[in-house]
């Protein structure tokens, strides 16, 4: 599970303005191997966490690159699994090392959709000339759309699913990212949104969806912050990117499986456009 909240604004009129605002959080079992957000060894183009899960090392749930791409994936709320389907986290990682853009990827993982449990999946291009934004969910349309400039959410159903949760935490974020906030105001907001752990029940859209889940487990994933015995949101991220392309990347990511350590790590670099 996870949630992202996001302002995508590709061709910002104010200086002080942002190509893109992203606040994410992953939610995972606390004990899941994984490696906090860094470039990749001697490649230092690419950043974003790693998954170190054994069959499924490299994956990923959310990064971005200097070449400007960036991928950001949830799974979809279902109680039956395939224990054979190939893990998502490629989904990202593959996008990220790939040539193609981001809608072309989409394309492609649509023809491959099968493959895998439900996912949610948002690409990114950053470019000098232009900017795109993608979406696909292998519940949803056959086929990845377009976003235009806007404000989203995004949880364990189809993109703009309104649950209570998406509800109640996309108001949170676009009350923030409507003021007028220096960077490390913002991304204090943003992270303060994100481990927002108020339950958001009865929600009649989620239940329904989650039918197979016990009654304690889907009021636990009613939260933004999600927190329950072994599982919940482990890592937030809050990633910036401004008119001239300078990204700000700031994870704050759980240590030791124990929900009262964390450490907050921060990169900033200039998009190659």
């Amino acid at each position: 599970m996870c949630i992202i909240f996001l302002k995508f604004d590709p061709r910002p009129a104010s200086k002080n303005a942002y190509r893109l605002i992203l606040a994410a959080n992953r939610d995972e079992v606390y004990s899941r191997p994984s490696k906090a957000a860094d470039f990749w060894g001697s490649n230092n183009e690419i950043l974003s966490g790693l998954d170190l899960e054994e069959g499924k090392e490299g994956g990923s749930w959310l990064g971005i690159s200097k070449r400007g791409k960036l991928a950001a994936l949830t799974n979809y709320l279902e109680a039956r699994q395939n224990p054979d389907a190939q893990g998502r986290g490629f989904l990202v990682s593959n996008y990220l090392t790939d040539n193609l853009d981001s809608f072309a990827y989409l394309r492609k993982v649509s023809s491959e959709a099968h493959l895998y449990n439900g996912f949610n999946l948002l690409t990114a291009d950053f470019r000098a000339n232009e900017d795109t934004l993608c979406y696909y969910g292998n519940k949803g349309s056959s086929e990845p759309i377009h976003l235009k400039a806007g404000i989203y959410g995004l949880s364990n159903s189809l993109l703009e699913t309104p649950w209570r949760k998406l509800h109640h935490g996309k108001h949170l974020f676009t009350g923030v990212v409507n003021k007028t906030l220096p960077p490390d105001g913002l991304v204090h907001e943003l992270l303060h949104i994100l481990n927002n752990e108020e339950l958001n029940t009865p929600d009649l859209a989620q239940e329904s969806q989650g039918v197979g889940f016990s009654k304690a487990k889907l009021q636990a994933l009613s939260a933004v912050c999600v927190r329950s015995p072994g599982y919940g949101t482990r890592t937030n991220t809050v990633i910036l990117i401004d008119r001239d392309g300078n990204v700000s990347f700031t994870e704050r990511t759980m240590l030791n499986c124990d929900i009262t350590q964390w450490s907050t790590n921060s990169f900033h670099f200039k998009l190659q456009e």
